[in-house]
């Protein structure tokens, strides 16, 4: 390393033995180096060839490849190799594995070199010429070779950057003297003149030269010649220049070398366009550094002890690299920190040493920078001390006490202001820094001219800060997040955009610069101002890749600003995927509409689009807000149940109706027992409905039990209606027909004792007449349905209910008038009321029946009006006759007569009658029937 002080830094990369070259290999004739990036070296071992190549990236790993070649030398800046065997020439792609092109020359080529990463200049005995590697072009000639570098040993050649200049470099042994001659050949493409001129090392440099406005070509060359040493430095060819501006002109230096080292001559000659400085390489190892615009020696050592044989600008540092014959690998720079300061103390050049600091951005002048700078400002020469601050090197009089001055210094008559004139220095010389800004900004604003600062903003002028961008923004919103965007001013950026309710721009530059915001104060921002659009935004973020966005915190913050609509639809937008893990936010969204707006509430739920939520809370929260049926929904305890079905009126029939299938039989009977006897008169339909829907299920006798327990007759007489064509179930019947009778549906009750068949007709007919209806009818149609005559006949008749017994002879069954009869009879009832009654039916009685059941009772004469109306009527039946023909043989009225005269009784049955009353009758039958 260089010691404290100097200025250039040395280092070695790399020994080149360490990594396994020969040494006897370390040689110009066997190892090439094109650039900083590449060392190529051709080596011959036990007859075979190899060339070995080091990138100097990682030059411990050499690669050895098995060429056969006489040269090789690696393209500047790709993995691009140049191979020369005797006159044949060959170009390969090594990443590719492929030859990208070769050629054949007639003639030997004795010197090559690349002159850029796409051309490769060859010099043969005679001329120079150029090969493009791009295409399938051949080598082409560019000029022929001076007569004085005949018999020299060609070691360099170099163009300018635009290759219209061209210098071949030979030397030569002086006879006699052992001299080293140095003969070049410049060569100017444009006027194709060649000028030979004695030398040693020479480069081409492009550079702004002082008083130009472009580019100049500047040739530079060394010489040791028997007069003496001198580097000369001339502009072949110049930049344009200000008017009046002095040409650049020819400048020289000598070259000095010690007295122990008077044999020794430049080799090499490299340019940095980074320092625009030259670095001239001895014979015998020595560097010597120059300003290149004055020729001045800024420094001389010597850096190897061995000779360096190539060189190559080191352009990652501004340097040189070279090769010495013990295989060193050295690089020498300028040391940034200590030029400037030893050219000041140890070459006493301050001109130079500002010119330095200035044209690199230098640090170690800063003290005379300050003594000019306070000199000119002295002199009121506030142009001189602008321009002075503004080339200042790293800015080291661009503070905010230059500033200061120039404010506090006054304004000439007619002149612009101090401080005006140093920012319009500044922003000819380039771009302010952040303070320089908002210092120009200022008055700029006082002044409204806005469109100025848009002008320097849009041009790069000024150095955009939070700090300008606030400034701004109190006069142009938009303009000031044109500042904060170029500031990288992340949150001034958002909240601009949300000031501006660009919302939908706040994703996107999210994205784009990588910046993570905290979404919940920015919601928060956002939601102030536009509740929808922070939706809008919200919805964005949740569905946006790569953004983690607590939901919980969303709603928050909605519902911090009373935004309910908007956090329900945010909500409802995120969890549709009904995750579990969401259980918690799924309950927060059914939470907060039930507090505030229960039917939003009511129908989140109707879509069941959740099923993860805290359902014991949220049934709390629907039974306090109103909606019992969603809390029945949500309950598993039956007391929970109970105490919610009390609000019935809140609850559609239907949905209670439906409730109910869910519920296990115990629970269901539990609800409706508690229905009932919390208030039966308003829950009655409800609860027959649900008997009705479930009555399979909770069973018919569970379901009679529980109304009969309330005396709810209603309740069952509506139930069983409902199921009574469904069962062949005898009670199920039974308590029907009660049912109808206590409700007072006597028509119910008639109809379904004249129609069923599935009662036990001897309960019905207890109970009917243990209910004493005031209709007799249903008793009257079960006592004649099932042959319970005589038993309804005694309880009507015991009961002074004669109409009901007329009202079944003569218009219910008019057949059944023999066992009314003889049941009445049986009753001691009046043969009047009897007579009469068989006399109401007339021919509808059955003869036979009815004679038969008076005459056992031995009152066969009160049919005689009877018997006489149905033989008047002709009526031919033997019963009819025959009894009344006994009822004239008791009577004693003409039977003889009516014996003799009837054609229609039976004989043998009067005769037998008359046997025991009169034999002499019996006899008269005999013989009739005979």
């Amino acid at each position: 390393m260089a010691a404290q002080g100097l200025p250039i830094k040395f280092q070695e990369l790399v020994q080149l033995t360490n990594v396994g070259i020969n040494p006897q290999f370390i040689s110009f004739a066997s190892l090439t180096m094109e650039s900083e990036k590449y060392i190529c070296v051709r080596e011959e071992v036990n007859g075979q060839v190899q060339v070995v190549i080091i990138d100097m990236a990682t030059p411990t790993e050499p690669q050895r490849r098995p060429i056969t070649a006489e040269s090789a030398i690696m393209n500047p800046v790709s993995k691009v190799i140049a191979l020369k065997a005797n006159n044949y020439l060959q170009i390969f792609n090594m990443e590719m594995k492929s030859k990208m092109k070769s050629h054949q020359l007639t003639e030997p080529v004795v010197y090559w070199k690349w002159i850029s990463p796409s051309t490769v200049a060859l010099v043969t005995g005679n001329a120079v010429y150029h090969w493009s590697m791009e295409g399938q072009s051949e080598p082409v000639k560019m000029f022929d070779r001076h007569a004085t570098l005949n018999d020299t040993q060609i070691i360099n050649y170099k163009t300018s950057a635009k290759e219209n200049w061209m210098v071949l470099v030979g030397i030569k042994s002086e006879p006699g003297t052992n001299r080293i001659i140095g003969a070049m050949q410049l060569y100017s493409k444009e006027k194709n003149v060649s000028q030979p001129i004695e030398g040693h090392a020479a480069a081409f440099h492009e550079m702004k030269c002082d008083g130009a406005t472009s580019d100049s070509t500047l040739f530079t060359f060394a010489a040791k010649t028997a007069a003496g040493a001198k580097l000369h430095v001339i502009e072949v060819a110049p930049g344009a220049r200000e008017p009046g501006a002095a040409p650049f002109g020819k400048k020289n230096a000598d070259i000095y070398f010690p007295p122990e080292a008077a044999q020794d001559f430049p080799v090499a000659m490299q340019i940095s366009s980074k320092y625009n400085c030259i670095y001239m390489v001895t014979k015998f190892g020595y560097l010597h550094l120059y300003d290149i615009e004055s020729a001045t020696l800024v420094y001389m050592n010597r850096i190897s002890a061995d000779t360096i044989f190539v060189t190559a600008p080191h352009d990652t540092t501004g340097g040189i690299v070279g090769v010495n014959r013990k295989g060193q690998v050295l690089c020498v720079t300028v040391d940034e920190a200590n030029i400037v300061p030893y050219i000041c103390k140890q070459l006493n050049n301050y001109p130079l040493a500002l010119k330095l600091a200035v044209r690199n951005n230098l640090p170690g002048a800063e003290q005379l920078f300050g003594q000019q700078f306070n000199q000119l400002m002295n002199a009121q020469d506030y142009k001189g001390a602008a321009k002075l601050a503004a080339d200042s090197p790293q800015q080291v009089l661009r503070t905010p006490e230059t500033i200061q001055r120039f404010q506090a210094a006054p304004a000439a008559p007619g002149q612009p202001s101090p401080i005006l004139t140093y920012f319009g220095m500044l922003l000819e010389k380039g771009k302010l820094n952040a303070m320089e800004s908002v210092e120009l900004a200022r008055p700029v604003i006082q002044q409204g001219k806005q469109a100025l600062l848009q002008k320097w903003i849009s041009e790069e002028k000024l150095e955009c800060t939070e700090e300008l961008g606030d400034m701004i923004k109190m006069v142009d919103a938009q303009l000031a997040l044109s500042v904060y965007l170029r500031a990288t001013a992340n949150q001034k950026v958002i909240q601009s955009f949300v000031e501006t309710q660009q919302f939908d721009k706040i994703m996107v530059y999210c994205q784009k610069v990588g910046y993570t915001a905290d979404w919940g104060l920015l919601l928060t921002n956002i939601v102030r101002v536009n509740p929808q659009g922070a939706l809008d935004f919200a919805q964005k973020l949740a569905a946006a890749d790569g953004v983690s966005l607590d939901y919980g915190v969303v709603a928050d913050v909605f519902m911090q600003h009373n935004c309910l609509q908007q956090a329900t639809s945010f909500l409802l937008d995120v969890l549709k995927g009904d995750k579990p893990e969401e259980g918690p936010l799924q309950t927060r969204l059914l939470e907060m509409n039930l507090m505030a707006a229960p039917q939003v509430a009511d129908a989140i739920m109707a879509n069941e689009m959740f099923h993860h939520y805290d359902r014991p809370r949220i049934a709390m929260l629907c039974e306090k807000a109103g909606l019992a049926a969603r809390a029945l929904e949500h309950y598993d305890n039956v007391e929970d149940m109970k105490r919610a079905m009390m609000r019935t009126e809140l609850i559609p029939p239907e949905f209670l109706v439906k409730f109910f299938g869910t519920l296990s039989v115990e629970n269901a009977i539990e609800c409706l027992n508690h229905l009932l006897r919390t208030n039966m008169r308003q829950n009655l339909q409800t609860v027959i409905q649900v008997a009705r829907e479930y009555s399979e299920q909770l069973g018919p006798d569970k379901l009679i039990e529980m109304f009969a327990t309330y005396n709810s007759w209603e309740g069952l007489f509506y139930y069983l209606g409902a199921i009574l064509t469904q069962t062949e179930d005898k009670e199920v019947h039974f308590k029907y027909i009660e049912a109808a009778a206590k409700v007072g549906n006597l028509q119910e009750v008639e109809r379904v004792t004249r129609e069923d068949t599935h009662f036990d007709p001897e309960r019905v007919r207890d109970f009917l007449k243990e209910a004493r209806l005031p209709d007799q009818r249903p008793l009257i149609n079960v006592c004649d349905r099932y042959d319970m005559v005589e038993d309804l006949t005694h309880f009507l008749y015991s009961n002074n209910m004669s109409k009901y017994i007329e009202l079944y002879v003569q218009k219910v069954n008019p057949m059944k008038a023999p066992q009314v009869a003889g049941a009445l009879l049986d009753a001691d009832c009046s043969e009047d009321f009897v007579r009469a009654l068989i006399l109401s039916v007339r021919a509808m009685a059955p003869a036979e029946q009815l004679v038969e059941e008076v005459e056992k009772r031995n009152r066969l004469k009160l049919l005689q009006p009877w018997l006489e109306a149905r033989v008047n009527e002709g009526v031919q039946e033997a019963p009819v006759h025959n009894a009344l023909m006994k009822i004239y043989i008791d009577m004693n009225n003409r039977p003889e007569e009516y014996l003799a005269q009837n054609n229609y009784y039976d004989s043998k049955v009067v005769g037998a009658y008359c046997e025991k009353r009169d034999p002499h009758l019996a006899f008269l039958c005999y013989n009739r029937g005979s």
